[in-house]
């Protein structure tokens, strides 16, 4: 599609769930048949960069939005015109989910403008939609749509973190291994990050469906409020999961204490008993005229069997006293 540098591909929607593909030369020279016209660039072109400051006719405010380097789930009316900052898990292959993508989106009555860095599957997901006749009508329904294809591609990925929680519950049960430490901290700090990420966005999209926007509709606002209950539900799925895991945590850290409690417990019996059996034998092997026995040829046995009889001794009053 010529050498626009920034541009993903752009679309001129025909308002029964399909759309055309045309390019950059016809929507920028303006030249495209009606319908709402759909542009996704790529920010870190030279090119999209140079057309949304200098062509595209947006406010200084929402071209620095729509470009910015970091950004966090917001929105902003202007007018007929609206700016929105979502979130979607990363999807894409050797990447960690809690790397959240960012999507800009602005949109109006008769074109849409989205900006991304890395590729997200939201957006692809509308792409085949449109390919397939069944993506977006009007702006609302476009924007309805890609905020339910961003939550949507969250459920999977935290029914993944709860099936990992899971997994590592039943190996706490069956042994508990400071081995598992690692394992559960990870899985912890991807529930936070999730969390962290994720949960900003909930106010955007409550916030959305009180807009009083001519383009979207009782229906578009029906359909926002769905979506922002299936967010607020994994909202709830990762506080739950991330206090399973803290309580893993806790009860691991107190096993592996009461583990180690036993073991220096039994170190200490076998101290105890073998310090006055140590205290006879070093007596008895100091270099000194006088030992008794030394010439005895039954002294030896008769030491050893006074040692066995001792430990043994001790071992019964410890029971009697119930410290074995």
């Amino acid at each position: 599609m010529g050498h626009f540098s920034g541009l993903v591909w752009s679309y001129v929607l025909d308002g029964q769930g399909g759309a055309q593909q045309v390019s950059w030369e016809e929507w920028s020279e303006r030249k495209t048949s009606p319908g709402i016209l759909w542009i996704h660039l790529d920010r870190t072109g030279a090119d999209a960069q140079a057309w949304l400051r200098e062509k595209s006719g947006l406010e200084v405010i929402v071209t620095e939005a729509l470009l910015a380097e970091e950004s966090r789930p917001r929105y902003f009316v202007t007018g007929e015109g609206l700016l929105v900052n979502l979130r979607g898990v990363n999807l894409n292959p050797g990447a960690d989910p809690e790397d959240m993508v960012s999507l800009r989106l602005w949109i109006e009555p008769t074109r849409i403008i989205t900006v991304r860095h890395r590729p997200l599957m939201a957006a692809r997901g509308i792409q085949d939609r449109l390919e397939q006749r069944g993506g977006p009508k009007t702006s609302g329904d476009f924007l309805a749509m890609v905020a339910d294809q961003l939550i949507a591609r969250m459920g999977p990925v935290i029914n993944e973190l709860e099936d990992a929680a899971d997994e590592l519950e039943d190996q706490m049960v069956e042994q508990a291994s400071s081995g598992l430490r690692g394992s559960l901290g990870a899985l912890r700090r991807e529930a936070i990050a999730l969390r962290r990420y994720i949960a900003p966005q909930r106010e955007v999209m409550s916030r959305l469906q009180q807009e009083p926007l001519s383009w979207i509709g009782p229906e578009h606002k029906l359909r926002l409020r769905e979506t922002t209950d299936h967010l607020l539900r994994y909202l709830e799925d990762l506080d739950a999961a991330r206090e399973r895991i803290a309580v893993m945590q806790e009860e691991l850290t107190n096993r592996l204490a009461e583990q180690l409690n036993r073991t220096m417990y039994i170190i200490a019996l076998v101290t105890v008993i073998f310090l006055p059996l140590s205290l006879l034998t070093g007596l008895l092997g100091i270099n000194v005229a006088g030992i008794p026995g030394a010439e005895n040829h039954w002294a030896f046995i008769t030491v050893c069997s006074v040692l066995v009889i001792l430990a043994f001794g001790q071992v019964v009053i410890f029971r009697r006293l119930k410290w074995v």
